[in-house]
């Protein structure tokens, strides 16, 4: 119905919006659909169920179906950050030592994300261990590209960090995909430059600072 996607939900019907499917999703009559109820809004017909895919609680809530140490507790989610249809990160915390929140998360051969990732029409999901230290929590953010120098400025909540040159692009994603979630899930903004140009900029302020004096 003008993109919208009608689904049966037994003794009701429920609507899924354009703008809360995942983008380039197709469905087919007969189609099983899971999603989040997000709204029920009251109309003329009666109540209309509203739902989501691509919100972020939909995230969560498929990790609760296929991580049991999630659903028990025992596994926190504490950020998401999501371009729906493209790549999420996700920060995981355990209260227990002894288990490993993103090996739990990721399952034997990976196979408890897989299933996450199929259901959201195979969305790259990165799983990242929480830290409540800001700089270890952006630097685990920015993985598999590894930082090499970091500069923090706390009242501003901004972070100027330097990574391998070859490892800039990575670092930074697809059209600043990597580099955007990063700075989403972690609440900063992350300025993110190679080690030959953070060096550069440092050698400039240092001859600055001695022209000065």
């Amino acid at each position: 119905d003008k993109g919208n996607v009608i689904i049966n939900l037994g003794r009701g019907e429920g609507v899924l919006p354009i703008k809360e499917q995942i983008p380039r999703e197709k469905f087919r009559q007969g189609d099983r659909v899971r999603a989040l109820i997000i709204d029920v809004q009251k109309n003329l017909r009666g109540p209309q169920i509203v739902l989501s895919r691509v919100s972020n609680d939909f995230v969560k809530a498929l990790f609760a179906l296929e991580v049991p140490e999630i659903y028990e507790r025992v596994i926190e989610i504490r950020a998401i950050a999501r371009e729906a249809g493209e790549r999420s990160k996700v920060a995981v915390y355990s209260s227990d030592d002894r288990i490993d929140p993103v090996g739990a998360c990721v399952g034997i051969k990976g196979v408890r994300v897989q299933a996450i990732v199929r259901e959201l029409n195979n969305e790259r999901i990165d799983i990242v261990p929480f830290s409540s230290n800001p700089e270890v929590f952006v630097t685990r953010a920015l993985a598999p590209a590894k930082v090499m120098y970091m500069d923090v400025f706390e009242l501003e909540s901004k972070m100027t960090v330097a990574v391998e040159d070859e490892k800039l692009s990575l670092a930074i994603g697809r059209n600043g995909q990597n580099a955007r979630l990063a700075s989403k899930l972690t609440g900063w903004k992350v300025n993110i430059m190679s080690e030959t140009e953070y060096n550069e900029a440092r050698r400039r302020e240092a001859e600055l600072l001695a022209v000065s004096y």
